[in-house]
This record gives structure tokens, C-alpha cells and sequence, in this order.
């Protein structure tokens, strides 16, 4: 007999093909909704209504460890620590997994990007999130699909690639790197700051905003147009040379994946962000417009 080949999705996935696999269990849900003023909002929405069957992860608690002062807002979790959390959420590599938040993707990629990290590939972003899937008039309610623990069989080292803050610095002005800011653009320019105790930037970072990864409806542009924009802003240097970062290594997920999904893979991603960055007051900082 011939083996049955699923159809697998790594990066997007839309309200309609989630729909059409709400019953099937090899798919799992994970509502990642969240709000940075407010860290209880996103499980108090999941309680009140989710996609059926979503289960919730919550960015401080299953997606970061605990700050030192140090390591920036949401460090990543040590990597033994996270592949124990999702076995114990009773994913194994053959679930197709799909995250979703209310904010065009903004803490769902975050998700995406640490699933990937332990060797998950069939994990995608819900194109559009809980927006979408409420203007499309589909299913909503409180049930939670219940899955057993399991040992999650994670690869036995990380399969998406970091830099550490002594790395960029090490590097800084060597243009090794092109490190790519996925912060709005006052708070690059260090016009704004809200969330972190310095104002500016990376010396010699670009800013690409993360939100220009989205059209008006809050769904992820067409992946040639995306392919075209970063091909710009990379200038024929290769993806394995760009370093995303952001205020904490949240929103920089959102750049990587719009260029994964763009077809230029292979990106890396500072964790600890502006937010470790300007933690030690001996790191430079940079303000004003890109030079």
C-alpha cells in the first residue's frame, strides 16, 4: 500500500484551508493573541472564544524565560526547556501546527520562528489571524482539543540560526551582517521609545517596519512583491548574511518570515534585541535616519 502523503504548510496558511482541517487531527491550533500593555488580555480572549480546538501559549510565559535585566524583554527559553514544553502540548513533527494572534501575525511568528527553531517544519502563520477568521463568519467557541504528552523528538540543535550580542558587536562595522530593524520607524530613528530605557538603534542597522510586510486587510502581501522589496533592501547580498532584529525578538520574526516565505531563507535573528542591546550603557547607539 502506498504511503499517504499529507500536503504540509511552513509559513502561511489561510482561514479557508484551516477550516476545511478543523476536524483533522494531525492539525493543531495554537492562539498566541497578546497584548504588550496589557499581558493577561490575550488568555482572557482565548477563554472567551478562539478558533475550535485552539490551545493558548503565552509570550512571556511559553515563548521567553525570565528577564535578568540583561537579556532583553522576552529571552528565548533555553532550547531543552522549549522542545519539553511542546512535547508536553502532545505535538510531534508530523502535526501541522498553525499560530495565529489578532495582530497581523505580529506574536503568532514569534511561534512559527521557535517551532521552526527545534526542527518543526509543518508550522504555519493563519494568514490575516483571528480577524480574518471572524470577517469570514467562520467557527468560533471555547472547546480545547486535549492531546496526550509526548517526547518531542527535537532536533539536537537549534535549525534556525541567532547571533548573540557579542557577535554583532564583534562584527559592528565590519558589514558582515546587515542587521534589519523590524521597530516603526520613530522608535529606529529614537524619536519614540515606550517599552525600552534607551532610545535609538544598532549603529549601522536599516529599518524595515514589519507592518510593511502587510496589506490593508492585515494579510501578508504576495510573496513576489515581498521578494522584490527585500531583494531591495538586501542589495545582491545573501539572506545568510541578515541579522532581523526588533525591541525584544518578536516583530523581527515577522521580517524573517515574510522573507522565508518570499523564497529568500536562510536569515538570522538576534534574540535579545534593542532591549539587550541598551542594556549596557557601553554598547553604541545610533539615532536619526538611516546614513
Amino acid at each position: 500500500m502506498n504511503a499517504v502523503i499529507h500536503e504540509s504548510f511552513a509559513h502561511l496558511v489561510s482561514t479557508r484551508t484551516l477550516a476545511e482541517h478543523l476536524d483533522d487531527p494531525s492539525w493543531r491550533v495554537i492562539d498566541c493573541r497578546h497584548d504588550l500593555s496589557d499581558p493577561a488580555l490575550g488568555r482572557r480572549a482565548w477563554m472567551e472564544a478562539h478558533i475550535p480546538g485552539a490551545i493558548f501559549w503565552h509570550l512571556d510565559e511559553d515563548l521567553s524565560s525570565p528577564r535578568t535585566g540583561t537579556n532583553g524583554r522576552h529571552p528565548l527559553p533555553p532550547y531543552g526547556d522549549f522542545v519539553r514544553f511542546v512535547g508536553a502540548c502532545g505535538l510531534t513533527p508530523e502535526t501541522q501546527v498553525v499560530v495565529y494572534d489578532d495582530d497581523g501575525g505580529m506574536f503568532a511568528a514569534r511561534a512559527w520562528w521557535m517551532l521552526r527553531w527545534i526542527g518543526h517544519r509543518r508550522v504555519a502563520v493563519l494568514d490575516g489571524g483571528w480577524n480574518a477568521w471572524r470577517s469570514d463568519n467562520l467557527p468560533f467557541d471555547r472547546s480545547v482539543r486535549q492531546a496526550g504528552p509526548c517526547t518531542y523528538p527535537a532536533a539536537p540543535e537549534p535549525c534556525m540560526p541567532t547571533v548573540t550580542t557579542e557577535e554583532l558587536l564583534a562584527q559592528l562595522g565590519s558589514g558582515r551582517f546587515l542587521i534589519v530593524d523590524a521597530r516603526s520607524p520613530d522608535r529606529y530613528r529614537g524619536e519614540n521609545e515606550a517599552l525600552d530605557p534607551v532610545a535609538g538603534h544598532i549603529p549601522g542597522a536599516v529599518n524595515r517596519f514589519y507592518r510593511l510586510n502587510l496589506d490593508e486587510h492585515g494579510r501578508f502581501r504576495p510573496p513576489e512583491v515581498l521578494r522584490a522589496e527585500f531583494a531591495a533592501l538586501l542589495a545582491g547580498r545573501d539572506p545568510s548574511e541578515v541579522v532581523h532584529q526588533c525591541g525584544s525578538g518578536v516583530t523581527a520574526c515577522h521580517n524573517l518570515l515574510a522573507m522565508e516565505s518570499a523564497g529568500l531563507c536562510g536569515s538570522r535573528l538576534y534574540p535579545g534585541s534593542w532591549s539587550e542591546w541598551c542594556a549596557d550603557a557601553r554598547r553604541p547607539v545610533a539615532t536619526g535616519p538611516e546614513p
